[in-house]
């Protein structure tokens, strides 16, 4: 639920611990995901100025590149021995099946700075289903490991202190709205090391759009 909403949304931010969760990872080792990176200078100054404006809430985002979450996989694993285990397999049957569609590069809309209870964020808009679309394709061999309804959006950060959602809207308000789109070339399936909790993203494969 969203902050900016007044009557559904949650109350106050929930903080986010800075921890090793064994509970989650047990023992694997990478989490894999599809995302749309950002790479344009004009986004990538506007998400800097945010964040610092941001910086007494958020915690620091550290080597973690901003990005969009298309589809989140699960954990690298040879062979599946929980729900939220990727096999090799089912990420190369996503890779050919999102280059036969040959899509062109695009862009997307973006909203004023937003929050759920535990991070502040950019509204990505889909008008045109694109987002969708890839996200049907990929889950047509995977299940997407999701505890909540997916929201396009590009992270700001995570809460690192608890405060209530009448502050953070005051907060958020004082940011201007991105004046740039989302340009997207190319979509990546990137892994990252699960004991890092905000460690960078590395580049597995990438999907280039036609230009």
């Amino acid at each position: 639920m969203l902050i900016s909403d007044l009557e559904h949304g949650p109350l106050e931010t929930v903080v986010a611990e800075l921890r090793d969760y064994p509970e989650w990872h047990r023992h694997r080792k990478r989490y894999g995901v599809w995302l749309i990176p950002v790479d344009e200078p004009a986004l990538l100054d506007y998400i800097d100025a945010a964040r610092q404006q941001l910086a007494d809430l958020l915690h620091p985002a550290q080597q973690r590149q901003p990005h969009l979450t298309l589809f989140v996989c699960g954990f690298e694993q040879p062979i599946r021995t929980a729900d939220d285990d990727f096999l090799p397999a089912q990420r190369q049957t996503q890779i050919k099946s999102l280059q036969d569609l040959r899509d062109a590069a695009c862009s997307l809309p973006l909203g004023a700075p937003d929050s759920f209870a535990t991070a502040a964020f950019i509204p990505v808009h889909d008008p045109a289903g694109q987002l969708a679309q890839w996200r049907r394709i990929l889950g047509q061999s995977a299940k997407e490991i999701r505890q909540a309804a997916y929201v396009p959006h590009i992270t700001l950060g995570l809460y690192k202190r608890k405060v209530t959602a009448a502050e953070v809207r005051q907060r958020l308000r004082e940011l201007d709205a991105p004046s740039t789109s989302l340009q997207i070339s190319q979509l990546q399936y990137a892994t990252y090391d699960v004991q890092l909790q905000f460690g960078p993203l590395e580049t597995q494969h990438a999907v280039m759009l036609k230009t």
